[in-house]
């Protein structure tokens, strides 16, 4: 086991909750995608969803917290090793992972849309 392991789970969980409030106080994208997740599972409650659709929906918006996650690391790992230069490589692989954060948001979205859409047309009805 090296240095860097912890030995104990409750120590384990306490980094990862570090993890989170750093996302959160730290990164203005994570924090606007946890307020649109914040708001469609409101409007979820509203329409009366069933479990299997506020399953979707909860997977999809907790899927683009976590690319958005992933995104800063990459963010964090590029730039401590360029030392904050700009560098061809370096643009290139954050913009793929912005690319993936994007990708994430649309699908959430589409699917959002979809379960939403079908709800308001059933009470429409």
């Amino acid at each position: 086991m090296n240095k860097f392991q912890s030995r104990n789970f409750q120590k384990s969980v306490m980094y990862a909750l570090n993890g989170l409030r750093l996302a959160f106080r730290s990164q203005r994208n994570f924090r606007k995608h946890l307020f649109i997740a914040f708001v469609t599972l409101s409007f979820a409650v509203l329409l009366k969803v069933n479990v299997i659709e506020l399953s979707l929906i909860l997977f999809a918006n907790t899927f683009v917290l976590v690319v958005e996650m992933i995104n800063s690391v990459i963010e964090f790992v590029i730039d401590a090793y360029y030392k904050n230069k700009w560098a061809k490589l370096a643009k290139l692989a954050k913009d793929i992972a912005a690319g993936a954060v994007l990708l994430s948001a649309v699908v959430s979205a589409i699917i959002t849309m979809l379960i939403y859409g079908n709800k308001i047309y059933e009470i429409m009805r």
